[in-house]
C-alpha cells in the first residue's frame, strides 16, 4: 500500500493595515480676517472729574523717602570716593618714584665720571639735593598710596560680596596677613587679588578662581619690586666703593619698579571700580523736549455740547 499524500496548507495572503487619512486642501476653508486696528479717537473723557490720580509728591530717591535708610551710604557709593582718591595718588607716586629714579641715575654716572676727572662741587651739590629731596618724598608718600590701596581693596570686596549677594570667601584677618606680611604676601596676595576678580567678574563660587594677565602683570611686579627693596636693604651692609656704586643703581631699579607697581595698582583698581561701581550720576545727561518741528498737529475730535470744563 502506498502512503496518502501530504496536504500541506496554502500560504496566507499578507494584509497590510492601511489608514486612508482625508484632509481639505489649502484654500478649502475662508480664512480668518484679521481684526482692524481701532482707530485713535482722542483721550478718554469723562462725565464727570474722576477722583483717582497720582499723589501730590514730587519726583525724589527712593533713599529720600521716609522709613528709609537715607543716611546709609551703599559700598558701591564708598568704593567710587575712594577710587577718585586713589587714583591720582598712585600717578603722583609713580611720577616722583621716575624721578627719584633719574636722580638715582645721574648720581651713578657722575661715579663713573669721577674715575678719570674731578667733579665740578656745584654740579655735585645740586645732585645730592636731588637726590636727597626725592629719595624722601618717594618714601613718605608711599605710604598714603599703600593705605590708601589696602581701604580699597578692603571695600572692593565688601562691595563685590554685596553686588553678588555672597559672604566673602575669606575673613578679614586673613586678607590683612596675606597683604601686610613680609615675605608671606610674596605669594599669598595673589589668591585675594584673584578671588577679587573672580567676585567682580560674577563668576560662579565653585569654580577656581583664574587670574587676568593683568593681575598676573601686576603680582610679578609687586614680587619684583618687594625683591628689589629687600636686596637693597642687605646690600646697604656691605663695604667698599664698588658696594656703594652698586647700591646706586639697585636703588634706581627699585624706585623704578615701584613707579611701574604704581601704574599697574591704578589700571588695576580703575578696572575693578569701573566692573563695581554704577555709574555716577554727575556723568549721566538729562534731556527734555523744548520744542518740535514739522510735526503734524493732532487731531481733536469736537468737544460735546453738555460736557464741563
Amino acid at each position: 500500500m502506498r502512503p496518502a499524500p501530504v496536504q500541506h496548507p496554502r500560504a496566507q495572503p499578507v494584509r497590510h493595515r492601511v489608514r486612508w487619512v482625508a484632509s481639505p486642501p489649502p484654500g478649502a476653508w475662508p480664512q480668518r480676517r484679521k481684526p482692524a486696528a481701532e482707530r485713535y479717537a482722542g483721550p478718554p473723557s469723562y462725565p464727570v472729574p474722576p477722583r483717582w490720580g497720582f499723589p501730590n509728591l514730587v519726583w525724589r530717591r527712593s533713599t529720600a523717602v521716609p522709613g528709609t535708610a537715607s543716611s546709609e551710604v551703599t559700598p558701591g557709593e564708598r568704593l567710587r570716593v575712594i577710587t577718585r582718591s586713589l587714583l591720582p595718588v598712585l600717578w603722583t607716586f609713580a611720577a616722583l618714584a621716575l624721578v627719584a629714579s633719574a636722580a638715582e641715575t645721574w648720581r651713578y654716572i657722575l661715579l663713573v665720571q669721577s674715575r678719570d676727572s674731578a667733579l665740578s662741587t656745584s654740579v655735585v651739590t645740586v645732585s645730592d639735593s636731588f637726590v636727597i629731596t626725592a629719595g624722601l618724598l618717594t618714601t613718605i608718600l608711599s605710604l598714603l598710596p599703600s593705605g590708601l590701596a589696602v581701604w580699597w581693596l578692603l571695600v572692593a570686596r565688601h562691595a563685590a560680596a554685596d553686588a553678588s549677594g555672597e559672604v566673602s570667601p575669606r575673613p578679614l584677618w586673613q586678607v590683612l596677613v596675606f597683604v601686610l606680611v613680609p615675605v608671606v604676601n610674596l605669594l599669598l596676595v595673589l589668591p585675594i587679588i584673584a578671588e577679587l576678580e573672580h567676585a567682580v567678574l560674577r563668576r560662579s563660587r565653585g569654580d577656581r578662581p583664574k587670574p587676568s594677565r593683568l593681575v598676573l602683570v601686576w603680582w610679578g611686579v609687586w614680587v619684583l619690586n618687594w625683591l628689589l627693596l629687600g636686596l637693597v636693604v642687605v646690600w646697604r651692609f656691605r663695604d667698599g666703593v664698588q658696594a656703594l656704586a652698586d647700591g646706586v643703581i639697585l636703588v634706581a631699579l627699585t624706585d623704578l619698579a615701584a613707579a611701574g607697581l604704581a601704574v599697574a595698582t591704578a589700571l588695576l583698581v580703575r578696572r575693578m571700580s569701573g566692573l563695581l561701581s554704577p555709574v555716577a550720576e554727575k556723568r549721566l545727561r538729562h534731556f527734555r523736549v523744548l520744542k518740535v518741528d514739522g510735526a503734524p498737529d493732532p487731531e481733536r475730535r469736537e468737544r460735546p455740547a453738555a460736557s464741563a470744563r
